[in-house]
């Protein structure tokens, strides 16, 4: 059995090929398989039979389905560490291993034979796995329980999934790259408050997004780092009997290491709050992304013409078309932080060890994760095709006063303290605003009025390309900085690929 690189080939084909929360009902579970009665090996003290109501609100399978493939390949892994430990015979441990095997195609293949009895994916893999192979099914939960079986499962899951969100970032990042090397040249108004500010250039605008989800990837790979520690042999909350070599099962599923605690490691839900933290800021800066896109997009602005296979028309007004991949996006940001709040309340008031309310923690994480994945790859391929309306932005540059902070600067270069320039230059704007003019109105005399620092040579100083150029120290606008950051993104993003 190869460790880490099949872990994560399988879950692929899992993702790829099991639609997400498609689970048979009671009627349908009935025409696959006969209803089964509770077992009594594992009703325990219980004497009366689970009640209908109690196991329909209780069951978890709808959800944890989706946990089937890494379930299995954790089975897998176990029947070897049982047979290193002599608890499993080699004839045996071959045996569950087959017999895994087919419960794992029957699932990939929508022809699994769910039971009434089945509660969550562990009894049903189990269950089946006992009716294909008899008894020595029943060997398999040796040495572990659902309790940190459940969290192993986790864990694989988010390992994955975690690496499919860092790649789509990355996509998302050669998307914005891809259009400031093709926009370099175009200079627009940039704002603080809404409010045109200074000039900038849109190759250093799309790269700001660049910059934040390189954060988001940062975030994502530290996440990564507490997620990869291996829980199997915690037991229910005090560990195991039986002499399992931890380390071996670790080695076997790509685990670095281990959980240290057998406490902590069946109650240990950090790893899940962390993670829809990161997917919570991700949406955040998707949601800053979806505004502006929203209000570029509108007539007002008409900065960006978004591609028409990701709009729509209206139902009533022929002239519309509407940016509905932002907006969704922007929309589905709450929901994602809703998650978050989610967990962070189930989690808050929990005794240790384990407790039936984690139950709670996989809908909200299926849910954020595959949401902000198809998120990241919508805007990826949207991103690409976006269309700039050069000749919109080139006319909206001479007004504004967008260049009102170079001429103070200008003041500053010829000995006037910057709070004396700005309050020139203040005076200044409140005159071309009652005169309706704008900078390139004044004439030198206008500006000799205000200050007589001012030279012939302010009106030199007064062009947008100037403007940009001379930002042109480390994480600045001009074109030479703005060009040395696409290089080195180019290189990095290509190292990752």
């Amino acid at each position: 059995m190869k460790s880490g690189k099949r872990v994560q080939r399988r879950s692929r084909q899992a993702d790829g090929g099991q639609p997400q929360g498609v689970v048979p009902t009671n009627s349908k579970r009935r025409s696959l398989a006969k209803k089964s009665a509770p077992s009594k090996a594992w009703t325990g003290r219980i004497a009366e039979p689970t009640h209908q109501l109690v196991e329909r609100f209780t069951s978890s399978l709808p959800f944890d389905r989706h946990l089937f493939e890494y379930d299995v390949l954790g089975s897998l892994a176990h029947c070897q560490a049982l047979e290193k430990a002599k608890i499993l015979t080699r004839t045996e441990r071959r045996a569950l291993v087959r017999g895994l095997e087919q419960v794992r195609d029957e699932l990939r293949e929508n022809r699994f034979p769910f039971a009434d009895s089945d509660e969550d994916i562990h009894m049903a893999v189990e269950r089946r796995l006992t009716e294909l192979v008899g008894p020595v099914g029943g060997k398999l939960h040796t040495g572990r329980s659902r309790n940190d079986q459940v969290t192993l499962d986790l864990r694989l899951y988010l390992r994955d999934h975690l690496r499919t969100l860092q790649a789509r970032l990355q996509d998302l990042q050669r998307a914005f790259l891809g259009q400031a090397r093709e926009h370099l040249d175009v200079i627009i108004p940039g704002y603080t408050h809404l409010q045109r500010a200074q000039p900038v250039s849109l190759a250093h605008h799309f790269l700001a997004y660049v910059e934040m989800l390189e954060r988001d990837n940062a975030r994502a790979q530290d996440a990564f780092k507490r997620v990869n520690v291996m829980p199997l042999g915690s037991g229910a909350l005090a560990g195991n009997n039986y002499p399992i070599d931890r380390a071996f099962t670790a080695k076997l599923l790509g685990f670095p290491a281990l959980t240290r605690n057998s406490l902590d490691g069946v109650s240990d839900r950090d790893y899940v709050a962390e993670t829809l933290g990161v997917l919570a800021i991700i949406m955040m800066h998707l949601s800053r992304l979806s505004e502006e896109l929203v209000l570029w997009a509108s007539h007002e602005f008409s900065f960006v013409d978004l591609p028409d296979d990701f709009c729509t028309g209206s139902s009533m007004l022929p002239q519309k078309k509407n940016p509905d991949v932002p907006e969704l996006i922007r929309g589905k940001t709450g929901r994602v932080y809703g998650h978050l709040l989610s967990i962070m309340t189930t989690l808050k008031g929990l005794p240790l060890s384990y407790n039936r309310d984690m139950q709670e923690d996989k809908e909200p994480l299926f849910d954020a994760m595959g949401t902000v994945i198809e998120c990241l790859t919508v805007y990826a391929e949207l991103i690409r095709r976006l269309r700039v309306r050069r000749d919109v932005l080139s006319g909206t540059l001479g007004s504004g006063f967008l260049l009102a902070t170079e001429l103070a600067d200008y003041l500053v270069k010829k000995g006037v303290p910057f709070r004396e320039a700005h309050g020139i230059v203040g005076q200044l704007v409140r005159h071309c605003l009652e005169h309706r003019k704008e900078w390139h109105n004044l004439s030198l005399a206008d500006l000799k009025t205000a200050s007589p620092h001012f030279s012939k040579d302010a009106l030199l100083f007064l062009t947008l390309e100037g403007a940009v150029d001379r930002k042109a120290q480390t994480g600045g606008t001009s074109r030479k900085q703005v060009t040395r950051q696409m290089n080195a993104w180019e290189a990095r993003l290509a190292r990752k690929a």
